[in-house]
């Protein structure tokens, strides 16, 4: 094949997480059609600090295809929490947004 061969997002440069990560975008990369060549390596950074490219992407190919953009959306909100707080994470919000419920509704 060509050199000039692009990733599967269709564009000649590499994806985001291919950016981040300095390497080569295959045709069959897991994270291009999950990180754009734009947004993505700011995105991925998150991801790849937190849980690290190799098992990021081990995940991604253990689940169904239809199911993977939810999935990568919710790895990047948990990565992000996990940056703000590195304790907690998402259940720190979760903590914050049950203080904020009337206790008359747990009570119920």
């Amino acid at each position: 094949m060509a050199s000039s061969s692009s990733s599967s997002s269709g564009t000649a440069s590499p994806c985001g997480a291919c950016r981040f990560l300095r390497r080569k975008c295959t045709h069959d990369c897991i994270f291009a059609p999950y990180f754009g060549s734009e947004q993505g390596p700011a995105k991925f950074a998150a991801i790849h600090k937190v849980f690290g490219a190799s098992n990021v992407s081990k995940l991604l190919l253990q689940i169904p295809p239809h199911d993977r953009p939810e999935a990568v959306a919710t790895i990047a909100y948990e990565a992000q929490a996990r940056i703000q707080d590195p304790v907690y994470g998402c259940v720190a919000h979760i903590f914050t947004l049950q203080q904020q419920v009337p206790t008359i509704f747990l009570i119920g």
